[in-house]
């Protein structure tokens, strides 16, 4: 049998966070094979990172981190969840949280390919080194999401809400503009407008782009609307195009109300920066992740 070293005992104690005896004990009966003594704690319900990984994990961080070229850039998001504030606050937590985020640029903020990237001097992949922190800092966490922005030409500009830590915290955005003018003034336009998506939840960047089911959805809730006022159906069919416009206003970036000045199109605002800048801007597109958005929260019955 291979001899089993005090260094694949701790190994195996920091991926699990099982008992020293009980991770010796399970390369005893797997003939040192690391993942089966993984599996074979799992089913004798030893492993203390299997347990937390039932229970819900909606905390956590959301980092940004960027790449500038000499024309264009690069930005993504990631959504790494825990169970607690408290963890969201620990040093390697957030350094963790930031190594991910570089790692993100590598692969245009592919979340799949994020998960299967090589986490640097861990000998893991990204989603591996996920899991033995959970071991080691004793809580259940998911990478959970992971967008990108890029333009060929301009900035990539982003804000952070709610920050914890430098590049991250409760809500990031990221807004791409394309422009060959001053980088430095389409930076301060870029965060503004992210500042906005991040108060405006925007659900789309152009009325095109809005989800097909959405849209439906809210054109036949319009059209009963319309319909119980007893309005005949040629008038609910302009009533309905009338009030789409107002949908639009809320849920389109282009089309809300910039939050800064409080009456003036974003889409306009954007025209308009072109006189600052010195030359035409262009909306590429945006992405926003808010913490824990759509996981609903359950208490601990550990």
């Amino acid at each position: 049998m291979t001899g089993i070293t005090a260094a694949m005992v701790k190994e195996l104690r920091e991926m699990t966070g099982a008992g020293m005896m009980d991770c010796k004990g399970a390369l005893n009966e797997t003939g040192a094979d690391m993942e089966a003594a993984v599996d074979w704690l799992r089913k004798k319900g030893l492993s203390k990172a299997a347990k937390k990984a039932d229970r819900m994990a909606a905390d956590g961080l959301v980092a940004i981190a960027i790449e500038t070229g000499a024309r264009g850039a690069e930005g993504v998001l990631v959504e790494i969840n825990s169970e607690t504030d408290f963890v969201a606050r620990n040093e390697v937590f957030q350094s963790m949280v930031g190594e991910i985020a570089q790692i993100a640029l590598s692969v245009n903020g592919d979340l799949d390919q994020l998960r299967n990237a090589d986490f640097p001097e861990s000998g893991k992949s990204v989603e591996g080194h996920v899991a033995e922190m959970v071991g080691k800092i004793g809580e259940n966490m998911t990478l959970r999401r992971a967008e990108g922005v890029a333009v060929d030409e301009g900035v990539v500009a982003s804000y952070v809400h709610g920050q914890v830590t430098d590049g991250a915290g409760k809500i990031g955005v990221l807004v791409g503009l394309k422009s060959s003018g001053d980088r430095e003034k389409l930076q301060v336009l870029g965060k503004q407008i992210a500042m906005h998506v991040a108060a405006a939840r925007p659900l789309s960047a152009f009325v095109q782009d809005l989800d097909p089911a959405v849209l439906d959805r809210e054109k036949t809730i319009l059209a009963d609307q319309a319909r119980a006022s007893g309005k005949p159906e040629n008038i609910i069919e302009k009533m309905v195009e009338g009030r789409l416009r107002k949908f639009y206003e809320e849920s389109v970036l282009l089309e809300q109300i910039f939050v800064i000045d409080g009456e003036t199109k974003v889409g306009k605002v954007i025209e308009n920066a072109a006189a600052d800048v010195g030359a035409p801007v262009e909306l590429v597109g945006f992405a926003r992740l808010e913490l824990g958005e759509g996981v609903d929260k359950i208490a601990d019955e550990d």
